[in-house]
């Protein structure tokens, strides 16, 4: 199992609204590094929901339901989506400043590649945020 992190802004798509939802496609990635990502997702795989620009702060634990296909936003074939289900909400929210105070995730990718909206996670980052985060 891989594990990821993807970035909404709250104002237009927060985590209250995917849990009301219940099920979402991650659509409007156009970034080729993001969208390599999305196509490395697999069903099963983890994915911490991180709130960006309002709050900036991981807020949830999210699943890969159904692995990349065509962007139905857009007729261009470079683009993919995947589905995504809510798992769990976490206890407490974890900052961008929680996170790059952390020796153990002083290389994560959202301090390191700050805008990209989608990236991998390493399975110990995943774990220390979730710790931060209980």
């Amino acid at each position: 199992m891989n594990h990821w992190l993807v970035k909404s802004e709250p104002f237009k798509y927060s985590w209250d609204k995917f849990n009301e939802e219940g099920r979402t496609f991650w659509d409007g990635v156009r970034n080729y590094q993001a969208r390599n990502n999305l196509r490395g997702m697999q069903v099963g795989d983890l994915v911490l929901w991180y709130h960006s620009n309002e709050g900036k702060e991981v807020v949830g634990i999210a699943r890969v339901v159904k692995e990349a296909y065509q962007d139905p936003t857009t007729d261009d074939k470079n683009w993919v989506v995947v589905d995504l289900e809510p798992v769990e909400s976490l206890k407490k929210t974890v900052t961008l400043e929680q996170i790059k105070a952390d020796e153990r995730l002083k290389d994560i990718g959202l301090v390191r590649q700050g805008r990209l909206s989608v990236m991998a996670v390493k399975p110990e980052e995943f774990d220390r945020i979730l710790e931060l985060g209980s």
